[in-house]
This record gives structure tokens, sequence and C-alpha cells, in this order.
């Protein structure tokens, strides 16, 4: 057991287990399912969570909280093999292409079949639909609508014939999701209602998991570009693109710092400054270019970019949490506030 923790927890880290550790079935689909990047959808979850329980602590079903939660993390896993299976049968993952170098493709790893897939795509789809139909019961039909827009994105991301991401509208995609919809409807299941305010106290950490996608994208528009695959990177430009990544970065904290100052949310977000340093760093990545070769020990390879993108969303996502949870328990207000 403990062999197999250390397993999940290196693949949570890096997404690859090393060739000296022995493959258990948790870990397989960790790897299938990308788990790795789970943290920002449960990130965009307790977002909403927290800011229901700030404003309307009376109003919360923390039942209902929780298997919304539980429900969009497995939109994301479900999100992410859907768009592994439709790009191998859309003939975009290749052996070649930068899917299967950065980490072991589920099919072309022969890790599984594409009706394994398949099957794995309806299972995880039925448990959402299951948690859609109950949360719908129980809250209204404003739930189908969170669900189902974040369906429609998630399938067309990658599915025929609207191909959202060879448009250049993935990466809106991607904000709507992980912000509005993601926030806004576990807001939504928790009380029962949807204030104006919170469309707008979703949109900081919308922005930086934009900036993930993004990143991802800056690193693949040599892969890309020859493909007619036009990710916002392939339109704009590796270099605009990398400055346009990093002003996104920067937005996030004056958005946050304004909407506690507006009073919106409590003070106690500020501590979000303490992600600066971490900025800083990641800024001085974006303003050079990257590497002619992998680093030694570097495993996500020829991805460069989004990992340094991920680390910052990473932080500076879990100081927000923090804040919002520190005006949960340690309630304060702006003199200037009322209310």
């Amino acid at each position: 057991m403990f062999a197999r923790i250390a397993n999940w927890k290196e693949i949570m880290d890096t997404a690859h287990l090393s060739a000296d550790r022995q493959m258990d079935p948790v870990s397989k689909w960790l790897i299938i399912t990308r788990a790795t990047v789970f943290s920002m959808t449960l990130t965009s979850g307790l977002i909403g969570a927290m800011l229901a329980i700030q404003s309307a602590p009376a109003s919360v079903n923390y039942g209902y909280l929780a298997l919304a939660i539980f429900g969009i993390v497995v939109a994301h896993a479900a999100n992410n093999i859907i768009n592994d299976y439709f790009d191998l049968e859309t003939g975009i993952d290749t052996n070649d292409y930068v899917r299967a170098k950065y980490m072991p493709h589920p099919i072309l790893s022969g890790m599984v079949t594409k009706a394994q897939l398949r099957a794995a795509i309806f299972f995880l789809n039925a448990i959402d639909l299951g948690i859609l139909v109950f949360l719908v019961i129980a809250r209204g039909w404003p739930i189908a609508v969170f669900a189902l827009l974040g369906l429609f994105i998630s399938v067309f991301y990658v599915a025929p014939p609207i191909f959202l991401k060879r448009r250049g509208l993935g990466e809106p995609g991607v904000f709507l999701v992980w912000g509005p919809l993601m926030i806004g409807g576990t807001y939504f299941a928790a009380t029962g209602t949807l204030p104006g305010w919170v469309w707008i106290a979703s949109l900081p950490y919308a922005i930086l998991v934009t900036t993930v996608l993004m990143g991802k994208h800056i690193d693949k528009i040599s892969a890309d570009a020859p493909m007619g695959i036009h990710t916002l990177p392939v339109i704009l430009g590796e270099r605009n693109a990398r400055i346009l990544n990093s002003a996104l970065m920067i937005a996030f904290y004056p958005i946050v710092l304004g909407a506690a100052l507006i009073g919106w949310i409590g003070p106690w977000v500020g501590v979000v400054v303490l992600g600066l340093p971490r900025l800083w760093s990641v800024l001085k990545v974006y303003a050079a270019d990257r590497p002619k070769e992998a680093p030694p020990g570097w495993v996500l390879w020829p991805l460069w970019y989004v990992s340094f993108a991920f680390i910052h969303t990473r932080r500076a996502g879990a100081l927000l949490v923090v804040g919002l949870f520190l005006n949960i328990v340690l309630p304060i207000k702006l003199p200037w506030v009322a209310g």
C-alpha cells in the first residue's frame, strides 16, 4: 500500500510513473485521466463553496455542495479522455505529435483500447448524469444549463463539426468553464441562488486556468500550425501569445484586490500578494526563449511554458482559497464597505 501511495503521489506531482515502479490500476487511470491537473477544478469548486458559505451561510446545503464539487472533478476526468479519444479519431494525435511525447497517450501507449476508453467516457458521463438529475430535482433547471454548457464545450473542444480548439475558441471555452460555469454552478448548487457579483468573483481564477491552456498551446505552436489547428497562440504568434499570457497572469492580482476593495469579497483575499514572488519568476521564464533541449530531470518535454503557468496557477489559486476561508472564519470589513 505504501508503494502504491508513493506511485499516486509521483503521478500527481509529475504526470508520470518511473519505469522502475510497478503500475497499479489506480496509477494507470490517474495517468489516463491526467489527474495531475484536477487541482484546478477542485480549486474552482472550493472558490464557489467559500463564496457561498461566506455570503449565504444559512442557505448552504453541504451535501449538494459536495456533490457538485465531485461532479465537476468527474467531468474534468471525462473531458480529458474525450479530448484524447477525438484527437486520435480525427488524426491529430499520433506517435510523433506532442501529446504522445510529454506523457503516455491512453491508446497509443497501449494502456487501454479504444473500446475501453469509450467505456470510461460513458461511465464517467453516466455518473455526472446521475448527479445532474439529482441536483436538477433539488435545485431546479439552472443546474442543467451549467452542466450542459460545460459538456458542450468539453465535447466540441475537439469533436467535429465545431472544433473549438481549431478556431481559436478553446481558450475562451476554458475561461467560461473553469470560471462562471464551475464557480457559479457550485455556488448555485450550494445555495439555490446566484447573485450577480459571483460572476465577477469567478473571473480571476478563470483567467489563471486559461493561462495554463495558453501556455500549453504556446508550446505546441510548431506542431499545431502545420495541421491547421488555429489555437489562440497560433493566431497571435509565439511572442504576442507569451506577452498576452504574462498580462493575464498579472491581471489576476488587481482584479482580486479590486473586488476586495469594493466589498464583493472579504479583504483576507489580499493574501494572494504572497504569490507575487512566484509570478515574478514565471514572468522571467516567459520573457525568454525556451531552451533548445530538456533540462536535466525535466519530464514533460517538449512542453515548457505550460509548466510554469500551472505552477503559478496552483500557488495563486491556493492563496485565493486560503483568503476566502479566512474571510469565513475571521470576518472583517473594510471601513468604507457598507452593510
